[in-house]
């Protein structure tokens, strides 16, 4: 798999997949979540209603990924991700690295060959920068997949800096 890192917004990717670092609702949220559902509109909140009622009741845990429509967005298909909240006493790394490789097997599962991920966890939930781009990287090297290029798509120029010095080291 091509990896690619891409400065910019994940809902403008054209891929065949893009991945949502969701909340465990699956209903929307802020930042990379509440863009996805905005852009995406009505139909992805309606598959998200509707895993909540059949395969997710309590919602979807952290490092597992379902997917759903894109609905108005440039892609087939949205994956919806949990990534842990970052905790300095706990190492969650496996988590974390599972939201990147699950998400590919999902990608798999429904054909996807590019997928645009976004830096999971690195947001609101306060994993550190340096370390999610670390996390990310190593498990898109890692999984075994038919995905041909995976798209770590960074959002301004900062972190977009960062993610080229993590990724050349």
């Amino acid at each position: 798999m091509r990896i690619q890192l891409v400065e910019g917004d994940i809902t403008a990717q054209e891929v065949d997949a893009i991945v949502n670092a969701a909340n465990s609702s699956l209903l929307g949220g802020g930042g990379v979540d509440g863009a996805i559902h905005r852009g995406g509109g009505p139909a992805i909140l309606a598959e998200c209603r509707e895993l909540r009622a059949s395969r997710y009741p309590a919602g979807l845990p952290a490092g597992e990924a379902v997917a759903t429509t894109a609905g108005a967005l440039p892609a087939r298909w949205v994956i919806h991700t949990v990534g842990p909240v970052y905790d300095a006493r706990t190492d969650l790394s496996d988590t974390l690295r599972s939201c990147y490789t699950r998400s590919v097997a999902v990608a798999d599962e429904v054909g996807a060959t590019t997928v645009a991920f976004p830096l999971i966890s690195s947001g609101a939930f306060g994993w550190p920068l340096e370390d999610a781009i670390r996390q990310a990287l190593t498990a898109l090297r890692g999984a075994e997949t038919t995905v041909e290029e995976a798209r770590l798509v960074l959002f301004g120029s900062e972190t977009f800096a960062a993610a080229e010095r993590v990724f050349a080291a």
